[in-house]
């Protein structure tokens, strides 16, 4: 939300606005609506197709009150008070800072996903190739029954290696569970604090406002 004294709100059809007029009428950038230094308020056509009106009256730029009612393409009628209301529910900066939250969360998922695979593979694996390591290092030092170590080995070493990398395989639910609270946490709207779930981010700026019902945020 814009919460300088500065009203600035782009009106059209296109998404890129404050405030968005989905009519056929409407041009994609319209009008804007500015604040001047005195207090007033300032409408412009931006040189829209059908034109931008104030109580019936075709205009290029005029200072409009509350009492006035204006007209977007001949046909999209509305007033002051609810364009300054598209100011209010235009949370398209705090959004973005979303992005990152959403980006940072799967990267990290990602990682601590494959590090733990990793984890759990080389700790498996490790075991197997230990009789043949003491086997030589036994042999050089020329220690006796060595047949029969490496054989011990060869059936322990597997026994450790599976209980090891289900030790590690045990911390990842743990590790994504923490990562999970803390993405519930961040990835909300910026005005009712709903949790926006794992909808991608882009996914979520394409339909321009927070999925909750009862929010009036736009983005």
């Amino acid at each position: 939300m814009n919460h300088n004294n500065k009203i600035h709100i782009r009106i059209g059809k296109s998404p890129d606005n404050d405030c968005i007029i989905e009519d056929p009428h409407v041009s994609r950038h319209h009008a804007i609506l500015r604040s001047s230094p005195e207090g007033d308020y300032i409408l412009e056509d931006l040189s829209s197709g059908n034109g931008t009106f104030v109580n019936g009256q075709q205009i290029l730029r005029k200072k409009i009150t509350s009492e006035d009612a204006i007209t977007f393409g001949g046909k999209y009628t509305t007033s002051l008070s609810e364009l300054l209301s598209a100011q209010k529910d235009n949370f398209s900066q705090e959004f973005e800072t979303l992005k990152r939250v959403y980006e940072h969360y799967q990267a990290e998922k990602v990682k601590i996903q494959s590090s733990n695979q990793f984890k759990i593979r080389l700790l498996q694996s490790l075991p197997f190739a230990l009789p043949g390591i003491v086997g030589i290092s036994l042999s050089l030092f020329g220690v006796n029954k060595i047949l029969y170590i490496s054989l011990l080995i060869t059936i322990i070493g597997p026994v450790i290696g599976i209980i090891m990398g289900a030790r590690q395989a045990a911390k990842t639910p743990a590790q994504l569970q923490k990562l999970s609270d803390q993405f519930k946490i961040d990835y909300v709207c910026p005005e009712c604090g709903a949790f926006l779930g794992e909808i991608p981010w882009q996914s979520l700026k394409n339909r321009k406002k927070c999925p909750n019902p009862v929010c009036k945020a736009k983005w």
